[in-house]
């Protein structure tokens, strides 16, 4: 048998760049788009030395607990809110602004660190009245202004006195 000798055509394949190059343009733009940057929130936790002492705001180490007592009804509804050995009633607007008060206008990081609630509540206290005490110390919302939405904290540590037995 005889093999011919046959001579192939040789076609010169051509890379096509412009489609690679938009395929490598559309991938970069996905992921551009797509990289979440995290920026911070601006909580640095810097503690900066005060430059002179407040008269009414003794040193951080000094804060005792503030102790704040909720009182039930018997049927577990809030009857009083005492803070300290001040009554303020059954308004939780009046526990903040008792906190914010005895804290002073402008407290700084190592007071607001070191400040501690203690919420000393009655057996029978339903724990919505609980939870809005918390919310009520921790901090608040700016609810009008131009800081509108920022959210202001006020006391970080809460810790609960031991339960009373009902009676």
């Amino acid at each position: 048998m005889r093999v011919r000798n046959v001579q192939r055509r040789s076609e010169e394949i051509e890379l096509q760049m412009t489609p690679m190059i938009d395929i490598v343009f559309q991938l970069l733009i996905f992921f551009i788009m797509t990289f979440k940057i995290a920026s911070p929130e601006g909580d640095f936790n810097i503690k900066m030395p005060l430059a002179r002492p407040s008269p009414g705001i003794p040193k951080p180490d000094q804060l005792p607990p503030i102790k704040v007592r909720l009182t039930a009804r018997s049927s577990g509804a809030l009857n009083q809110i005492e803070f300290g050995n001040r009554s303020l009633g059954r308004d939780f607007k009046d526990l903040r602004q008792a906190v914010i008060d005895m804290l002073g206008d402008e407290p700084g990081p190592s007071v607001l660190e070191n400040t501690e609630v203690e919420l000393d509540c009655d057996y029978r206290l339903h724990y919505e009245y609980v939870l809005e005490a918390i919310t009520a110390v921790s901090g608040y919302v700016v609810k009008e202004g131009p800081d509108k939405g920022q959210i202001i904290k006020v006391i970080e540590k809460i810790k609960f006195a031991p339960p009373r037995p009902p009676g």
